[in-house]
């Protein structure tokens, strides 16, 4: 018997190739349609640059033989793995396919995962995983759970190396939530993407709860209720479209910087608006998206976990075409007050942002941490903690910037100058004190006021004379606790020019394995 001729070889390849393309054939593929979701490559396309992506493992199979899968070994095994481009620079991907085993995960489909993460850490480049998955493939086993493991792994080890971003575009349960968890964001389409440990067959099981599976773990309740999503997208278009714009403000990895983009927004304007915005009266509510539109490049402000603990706001800008990390208080939530959520998610994307060479600018407006039993018993001392440590353990420029309340604990919480801040801005119209004028004065001044002829007249008199000595940014200002007291519109050209004035900034600190945050 001769040897096969190279017609015959190459055809055989074709073949091959054409069947992992196929994924889990026409039924499969029309039934992912139906519910609205794109194929596994085709999300790849829309993700990455056209004509971009290179596939590695299209080959790979399979090599169970239990409960007679071994009857089924379809090329690729339910993930497509490989590179590609997003605005010219490199990014790492695998997508899961639903139309093949369910886009289950067994040990190969797992090895494929690892191989591009190890490759993105190698190579220094961001790395987006693209879920769409039935969880753990059950005739592989601990073969299968020894699979999730291997990425769990990888996940914490390049955390603050590289970008990690997951896309929730099915259902992504049990331990296949605990990758996504532990990337730095997470991305979800609505009535598609689900993640939940329990589904609700086991919730009604065990609870006697009746629940949907879009109720229990859908976008919305992850974007708005746990906290455990950073976007949500109404379709998979509009959700890679976010992916995109995160990507190009971040550097590729923790030893590079973010890239500058040009823009015609001249870094020196001044807005005389914003002097209108918030109000002198401590009392009356704005919103600080109005600060941010004046102040960033070309007005565009990409929040972060926009729909969860509205408190506080984060996301990223630009000032003259230098990525910026933001953190805010939202005056017209709760008053801009601090809680629970707001200070994991603040404390959360602070880290973020230094792990990954972001300089932070943090406008604030806060009258203190949220009073209230269940803020107490929940643990919001462990939980406000942690926004102390974030920014103390922050070695990026640090920039403050005080809209107007900054009271106690909260004053020092929100990037003050004995936690670091590089940089304190204050406008004239802030109060740093340890509590409000009102409160104050009834303290401070209480005999006056009790023995008073007229203590109402009395009290209004003292709070006056509270807020005139010392509800002002002056007295920090005389201590060096303020740096520099700003005209409003002159804040978008001193974040400029802080920002320059920082850029080399280096920091030496204690020799440790880790430091202990609170949990």
């Amino acid at each position: 018997m001769g040897s096969r001729n190279i017609e015959e070889l190459c055809e055989e390849l074709k073949a091959k190739r054409a069947s992992a393309l196929a994924g889990g054939g026409e039924k499969a593929v029309a039934k992912q349609k139906e519910k609205g979701k794109g194929t596994a490559r085709e999300r790849i396309s829309q993700l990455l640059d056209p004509g971009t992506f290179v596939e590695i493992d299209e080959l790979v199979t399979h090599r169970c033989t239990n409960f007679g899968i071994e009857k089924t070994k379809p090329l690729g095994d339910g993930v497509v793995t490989g590179w590609g481009t997003i605005d010219g620079r490199k990014v790492f991907v695998f997508s899961q396919d639903f139309t093949v085993l369910g886009g289950s995960l067994g040990e190969k489909h797992a090895d494929k995962i690892c191989k591009i993460m190890d490759m993105a850490v190698q190579m220094g480049c961001p790395v987006v995983g693209i879920n769409d998955s039935g969880g753990a493939r059950i005739q592989e086993a601990v073969d299968s759970l020894n699979g999730y493991g291997k990425i769990f792994f990888r996940n914490t080890l390049s955390s603050g190396v590289i970008p990690q971003i997951s896309v929730i575009m099915g259902p992504t349960a049990g331990g296949a939530v605990y990758s996504p968890a532990l990337t730095d964001f997470v991305f979800m389409v609505e009535g598609t993407g689900v993640m939940h440990i329990t589904g609700p067959a086991v919730i009604k099981a065990v609870t006697g709860e009746e629940v949907t599976s879009e109720e229990l773990g859908g976008a919305k309740t992850h974007n708005t209720r746990s906290g455990n999503a950073h976007f949500t997208a109404k379709t998979e278009e509009e959700c890679f479209a976010q992916v995109r714009k995160v990507l190009s403000y971040l550097p590729s990895n923790n030893l590079d910087n973010a890239p500058t983009t040009e823009t015609g927004d001249n870094v020196e304007r001044m807005d005389a608006e914003l002097r209108e915005i918030v109000p002198t009266n401590p009392n009356k509510s704005y919103d600080v998206h109005d600060i941010l539109v004046h102040v960033l490049d070309d007005g565009v402000f990409t929040e972060v976990q926009a729909g969860w603990a509205q408190n506080i706001l984060t996301g990223y800008g630009r000032v003259g075409g230098r990525s910026v990390g933001i953190i805010a208080n939202q005056a017209k939530v709760m008053a801009g007050c601090l809680d629970i959520d707001a200070s994991d998610k603040a404390s959360r994307f602070i880290r973020h942002c230094d792990a990954f060479n972001l300089p932070i600018v943090t406008f604030v407006d806060v009258p203190g941490y949220l009073p209230g039993v269940a803020q107490e018993h929940n643990g919001i001392i462990r939980h406000g903690a942690k926004l102390l440590y974030a920014y103390s353990e922050a070695s990026v420029p640090l920039i403050t910037v005080i809209l107007r309340k900054a009271y106690g604990g909260a004053y020092l919480a929100m990037s003050s100058k004995a936690l670091g801040a590089d940089l304190v801005l204050a406008w004239p119209q802030s109060e740093i004190a340890v509590m409000g004028a009102e409160g104050a004065a009834n303290i401070v001044f209480k005999k006056e006021i009790d023995a008073a002829a007229d203590p109402g007249a009395t009290r209004l008199e003292k709070i006056d004379e509270y807020r005139n000595a010392f509800a002002t940014p002056y007295v920090a200002a005389e201590r060096g606790l303020v740096d520099r007291v700003i005209l409003p519109e002159e804040t978008r050209k001193e974040l400029w020019l802080a920002l320059c004035g920082m850029d080399s900034k280096r920091v030496g600190r204690p020799n440790k394995k880790h430091g202990v945050i609170p949990h």
